[in-house]
């Protein structure tokens, strides 16, 4: 069975510490920062606070500051501090800023789908070449990031990509993104992350 192109963002497989935390830290997004889903990579801005890489920063040309996992923040339409799983984008007056929550252990290990193209996938070859990723479309029903492994750029050993591959994901048999080509699931680790740098003098 093919399998079906559905991207969920860079979901934590294993690590330092224990489900739900993860060792994650809190850092702070601006009121005005475009939305950010939950399995969004970002990176951080010259103020200090997190963001999606945008054309200013393309992905693997700067560190990422970690895997976003939701925020807390006090919002201006329901008068109360709403936790989110996402960061709407919006909500929050001038003079305040969000929470946000990221995983940036550099033992991380993730799960993410291959996209970008309808006949190429993460490969055997692939495993242990550095990748590029793509934010995709994240929904904002559930929050959930759109993010995939960018299989337009070709996995090599280029320094500054910022995801490594490690394995594949084969089971269990005839579930999504098992199947060999196109959007399948491969496991990858962070290869230019804040906390550390494999192949990346930064």
């Amino acid at each position: 069975m093919a399998n079906t192109a559905a991207p969920f963002g860079f979901k934590r497989v294993a690590g330092t510490g224990t489900t739900p935390s993860f060792e994650q830290i809190a850092r702070l997004v601006d009121y005005n920062t475009a939305n950010i889903f939950f399995g969004d990579p970002v990176a951080t801005l010259s103020d200090g606070t997190v963001a999606g890489i945008t054309t200013s920063a393309l992905p693997g040309t700067v560190p990422l500051a970690g895997i976003f996992v939701g925020c807390k923040y006090p919002s201006v339409a329901q008068k109360r501090t709403v936790w989110s799983n996402y960061w709407p984008g919006s909500d929050v007056a001038s003079t305040n800023t969000v929470e946000a929550y990221i995983e940036n252990d550099p033992a991380a290990q993730y799960v993410a789908q291959a996209g970008g193209s309808t006949s190429v996938g993460i490969t055997q070859a692939n495993i242990q070449s550095n990748v590029q990723f793509a934010y995709g479309t994240g929904n904002t029903a559930n929050g959930i990031s759109g993010a995939y492994i960018d299989m337009t750029v070709t996995p090599a050993v280029t320094a500054t990509l910022p995801f490594r591959v490690l394995g594949l994901i084969l089971g269990p048999p005839g579930a999504n993104g098992t199947a060999s080509g196109a959007y399948n699931y491969a496991q990858v680790a962070f290869n230019n992350v804040e906390t550390k740098t494999l192949t990346a003098p930064f």
